[in-house]
Order: structure tokens, then sequence, then C-alpha cells
């Protein structure tokens, strides 16, 4: 049992994040996972996931969305790796319009309130003018759009491996395929137990999603649900016309449903077709270890009927690949960056609710800071535990 300044358990994208910057601070850090990551098997890999800057989950999270996009890009230069693209982001609702897209209604609202606040470039477009840049887009007479020419995709796979990387190379210790059984608090340390030894350090952080109930117990049991998640590649008619060159990633909120809207990525000569996907939140994977990973071709079917039929011409139903991931929630979709109420020492950073990859860099910055400093951050505060 060697002594650490810090243990971080799980490292997908907040604990990569998380191993990254601690390290970078100096500290001996530890990392932990069960598996071998960037792996297929809970949040954070389906090959592409949207950043933005301008948040309409709510301004809370616009100083981590901004220290984000500057953290981005000082990985992918230092890496000389393709993190991060520029394609440009396009929101689409009806205006006023009361379903909630990520706990929170009005979305397209908050997001152009978040632009105007903070500076972000963007421009409020009108169906007509959706429809004349990208034809592929019936919008309804009664819809609007948001457009953020700065916002684009990350490469999740990428971006975790090349944390990973750089940590190791700073310092870090890590290892993989390794399973966390306990994380007590004894005489001002933590201990960790896995299958494999145990550890101490002066103070850990759990970055697990949907492990996290099961590994922690308590109120992390009671608040954290896992929703299982399935993403669709479909082959447009021309590919040229949704290239990443032409063609932006979307949002797309058009009914008062639960679960009406989608969103889209389109084409990567490297990876190819037009990622199509929305949420479901009704059918709870409840063992991490044993939902239902494999995404079929009639699940991708059922999406395109419902997403993508009479709404983006030129994508047909010519199925290519689907994939399965999980969302942990929290309450009312937000994220949850707290002490562990059982354990001294111990912080979760968990959930992140389905929307927290492109937030992950800043949040791991801050939790880092948090961690080795005593102090927590000011960003970090409204994340923290809600009374029950």
């Amino acid at each position: 049992m060697s002594g650490y300044d810090l243990i971080v358990v799980g490292l997908g994208a907040m604990g990569a994040a998380t191993l990254l910057q601690a390290t970078r601070r100096g500290a001996k850090v530890l990392g932990i996972d069960l598996h071998h990551p960037p792996h297929d098997q809970g949040s954070s890999h389906g090959e592409t996931r949207i950043t933005r800057r301008a948040i309409g989950e709510g301004l809370d999270y616009m100083p981590l969305a901004l220290r984000a996009h500057d953290i981005w890009p000082e990985l992918q230069a230092e890496t000389g790796e393709t993190l991060m693209r520029t394609t440009g982001a396009l929101l689409i609702s009806r205006p006023g319009m009361g379903v909630a897209h990520h706990g929170k209604p009005n979305f397209l609202e908050t997001t152009i309130e978040a632009a105007r606040a903070f500076d972000i470039e963007h421009e409020s477009l009108a169906p007509a003018d959706v429809r004349g840049r990208w034809p592929a887009m019936r919008l309804r007479d009664d819809e609007a759009a948001y457009f953020e020419p700065g916002a684009g995709i990350l490469y999740p796979e990428r971006c975790i491996a090349a944390q990973l990387r750089l940590a190791a190379a700073s310092g870090a210790e890590v290892r993989t395929g390794e399973r966390v059984r306990q994380i007590a608090s004894a005489k001002g340390s933590v201990i960790v137990v896995t299958d494999q030894g145990t550890y101490e350090a002066a103070r850990a952080i759990v970055c697990t999603g949907g492990w996290t109930g099961r590994l922690l117990g308590g109120v992390w049991a009671e608040r954290l649900s896992l929703y299982r998640q399935v993403m669709h590649w479909f082959q447009p008619s021309d590919p040229a016309a949704f290239a990443l060159e032409r063609f932006p990633v979307f949002i797309w909120m058009y009914g008062d449903r639960e679960g009406d809207w989608f969103y889209g990525i389109p084409v990567d000569a490297d990876l190819g077709g037009v990622k199509i996907a929305g949420e479901q939140f009704s059918a709870i994977a409840h063992d991490p270890d044993a939902w239902d990973r494999h995404a079929s071709r009639e699940e991708a079917l059922a999406c395109h009927v419902r997403h993508v039929e009479g709404r983006l011409t030129g994508v047909p139903p010519a199925w290519l690949r689907s994939a399965a991931c999980a969302y942990t929630l929290a309450p009312e979709s937000r994220f949850i960056v707290a002490e562990d109420p059982r354990r001294d020492g111990v912080i979760v950073v968990s959930a992140c609710s389905g929307h927290g990859f492109k937030h992950s860099p800043a949040v791991g910055e801050a939790a880092a800071a948090w961690a080795l400093t005593g102090e927590r951050p000011p960003v970090l505060a409204p994340f923290d535990l809600q009374p029950a």
C-alpha cells in the first residue's frame, strides 16, 4: 500500500481529465479503471460528441464551457492529434416550447441568452434562412433556429486516450482492468481496495458514472439512475452534401412529448455516415455491468421513422451501424460534483446527465484543484448535492 496525494477512480471523460490536471499540479496520482479506457462500456464513446459554448442547460455551466474551449485546443496542439473540429452548431425549436431538453425548458431561448451574456458569436435564423443554407433541413414555419459558428465536435475516444497518455508521461500511475471493491476514510486518509490491491491517498475523486451507486451506496444509489441510449449511423444519398466542412452539427427539438428531439452529426470522411440519435429515460439499466450494449438495426429504423422522416432529406434509412452507451442521470439532469457525505476526503464527479463530455477538461481541472488545495473552486459551487 503506497501513499498518494490523490487516487482517481474511473478514467472516462471526467476521470482522464482529472488525472491529467492533478498530475500537472505536481501531485503523486494513481488512476484506476475497471476496463481499459477508452472503452465502450460506459458513457464516453460513440466516435463523436457535440461541443458548444452557449449552454441551454443554464448559465451555471457557462464558465465550464468557456474554460473547456480553452483547454481542448491546447491539448490538440500539444498532442498533434485531431481532438476537436469546428463545424458550427444549429439548434432548432419552436419558441416557447414547453418540453424540456436536458431537464431545461426554453432551451433555445436560454442558449440565445447565454450567447448574448457571454458575447459568443451567433445568429438567430428564420426557417427560410436555414432552408436556404442547408436545403436538407425541412423546418416548419413556426420553428426558429440558433446558429453558433464556433461550435463543433469532439472525438471522445481520442480525447480520453490523449489525456491518459499525457498524464502517464507526466508521472501518473495508471492501473486498468482493476475493479474497485471499497472506498473508505480512515485517520485522515482514503483507502481504496481493489481486486488486486489496497491503496492509500490523502484524497480520492470518484468518476465512475453508472457504477457510482453500486460502489458508494447511500445518497448516490438513491439519486443516480442509469439509462441506456442508442446512436445510429446512416448513409446519406450525397455524402459530400453532409460533409463536416459543409453541414453543421444540430439539435432539433420538434414536439411537446418527452423524447421529441434528436441530434445529428455530419459525415466525417474517416468514420462514415450521418450520426443520428435521440434520448430515452424510460428504460433503466439497473446493472452497470449487464445492461444491453447491443444496438440493433430495428432500433435504428425506428429512430429514423420517429425523428428523421419529413425533417432531414437526403438521409434515407440506409443503416450502417449502431452503438449503445449509458447516461448516469441526476435529478433535473444536472451535474453533481460534491463531497461524499459518508466518506471524508472523497469527492464524487458524477453524474453528468448526458451532457458532460464537452465540459470535462474544465471539470477535471476544477476537481483536481479542489482535491489538492481543499478549496472548492467557484465554478463547481452550483453542482453540490441538493437537499432530498
